[in-house]
């Protein structure tokens, strides 16, 4: 913001100064036309406006080259630091992270952005790294259905390896049983439409007087008996470009905590115990 008024500033100066001499000393610009002395100065102070105006922009590139700069150095070292600090998660150095009370993580949700979602083997490696943390029962959704539609294959490719490969080396086999549940963005609607008709049947097209008093507890009821209530999970982990849940089903992220995990091609196992270790030691307070 700073640096646009100061450019602003300086070409506003350039175009002032010879409209305030030639507009408010009129007789200045005809003596200066019948005197060469004048039209020296005149030009000198012309040169002076146009030097100051080409240092002026190159100070302003010059500054944006280096902010830029150091901002492109601070994201490069963060991003060194993350993988040096995931890398060091995966191979049990940091003792702090070992421990993991995975009983808060009864129930998981995995947000992948569709496009990404099409990345069958990647899907495959992130349950099995997730399996073989303890997690037990695992939401995946995606917007468009890529996952619902490929239900068969992960499923498939789940039972076919009874032994998680994490980053080339081995940290344990899969639980006998892992419960799998997918959503897309079209459950929501039918639910949200179902819902809406057992609560007008309810409140509205009885012949009880009075405006009717609709609460959480009652739509919570209308969308499970429509059956669509669902678990509402525990932690929810984002693996995409944007830094939201992508249309996942709101009244089941009541009380979730929401984790960005970047895009689903850069994930790393390091990042997923770090994620879930955090979640495990935080204290939830819930509201009346």
């Amino acid at each position: 913001m700073l640096l646009t008024v100061f450019f602003l500033s300086v070409k506003l100066f350039r175009i002032s100064v010879p409209l305030f001499i030639n507009l408010y000393h009129p007789g200045l610009f005809y003596w200066r036309k019948n005197n060469s002395k004048s039209m020296d100065l005149g030009n000198e102070v012309q040169k002076i406006l146009s030097w100051t105006s080409v240092c002026g922009n190159l100070g302003l590139h010059l500054i944006w080259l280096i902010l830029h700069l150091i901002i492109n150095v601070w994201y490069s070292v963060l991003g060194i630091a993350h993988k040096v600090e995931s890398t060091l998660i995966s191979s049990r150095l940091l003792k702090s992270y070992n421990a993991i009370n995975i009983n808060k993580v009864r129930y998981l949700a995995v947000v992948i952005e569709s496009e990404e979602a099409r990345q069958t083997s990647k899907v495959l490696e992130l349950l099995h790294w997730l399996a073989s943390i303890g997690i037990k029962s695992i939401c995946l959704y995606d917007r468009e259905g890529v996952l619902k539609n490929s239900q068969e294959a992960i499923i498939e490719g789940l039972n076919k390896s009874q032994e998680s490969i994490i980053e080339g080396s081995d940290h344990g086999t899969l639980p006998e049983h892992v419960d799998l549940e997918f959503v897309s963005f079209a459950d929501s609607k039918p639910a949200v439409a179902k819902a809406a008709n057992l609560l007008f049947v309810k409140h509205y097209a009885s012949t009880k007087p009075g405006k009717p008093n609709i609460t959480e507890s009652d739509m919570s009821e209308a969308l499970q008996a429509a059956g669509y209530g669902g678990r509402e999970p525990d932690l929810l982990l984002v693996y995409g470009p944007v830094r939201c849940h992508m249309g996942f089903p709101a009244w089941r992220i009541r009380y979730t905590e929401i984790v960005h995990m970047g895009p689903l091609k850069s994930m790393k196992f390091g990042s997923l115990i770090k994620a879930i270790h955090k979640f495990t030691k935080v204290h939830q307070n819930y509201g009346q």
